[in-house]
């Protein structure tokens, strides 16, 4: 079965070996970026800008954010997986790296398995040195749930888990104009303002 996607996967259950060809991830990579580009031309500091995703929005996220060159807010992977390997690891600034990551996985997701989840933490914490919670749920399958986004909003109004940078004391807007957010094939991102 044939679906639209920011790049190719090759195969089932989802690892970071199911993507071949970094030219497409680079260039949904691109596409990221413009949006986080135009939020900050606008006049929202890096810091308020949140990426998340999830499933091969959540590789997406991530891959984002490894990639640009500052750091951000945070970011939220959901039964995500790293759509790259080790090899992306030179192309990470230090800057990238002081952005916060929030990974949740539900245990009985087989479509990504939850190994895919503690793989990409231990490559963010172990390989990169990034501060990276790791979030388990029992029960859950290959889905967002609601309590899933309430722990992210908490973690984000917090600061984004200890992030290296001021994060003051504002928190999320539950009321973000559409002019201000953005969601498309399981990717999006939330600037606070």
């Amino acid at each position: 079965m044939l679906m639209p996607s920011w790049f190719d996967i090759h195969d089932t259950p989802i690892t970071s070996k199911s993507v071949r060809g970094e030219a497409d991830v680079l260039r949904a990579v691109e596409s990221v970026h413009a949006m986080i580009d135009r939020e900050i031309s606008a006049g929202t500091r890096p810091e308020d800008v949140f990426v998340f995703g999830l499933s091969q929005g959540g590789a997406l996220s991530i891959a984002s954010v490894l990639l640009y060159p500052r750091a951000l807010g945070g970011c939220a992977v959901f039964s995500g997986f790293l759509p790259f390997g080790a090899s992306f690891t030179s192309r990470v600034t230090a800057e990238a790296k002081k952005t916060p990551v929030l990974w949740v996985h539900g245990r009985a997701d087989f479509l990504v398995p939850i190994e895919a989840g503690k793989d990409g933490t231990k490559f963010l914490q172990g390989r990169l040195g990034m501060s990276c919670e790791f979030k388990v749920y029992d029960g859950l399958g290959h889905e967002l749930a609601p309590y899933e986004l309430q722990y992210c909003e908490r973690w984000a109004a917090g600061g984004g888990g200890g992030s290296n940078h001021d994060q003051g004391t504002r928190s999320v807007d539950r009321g973000v104009p559409r002019s201000r957010r953005s969601c498309s094939c399981g990717f999006g991102f939330l600037s606070r303002s």
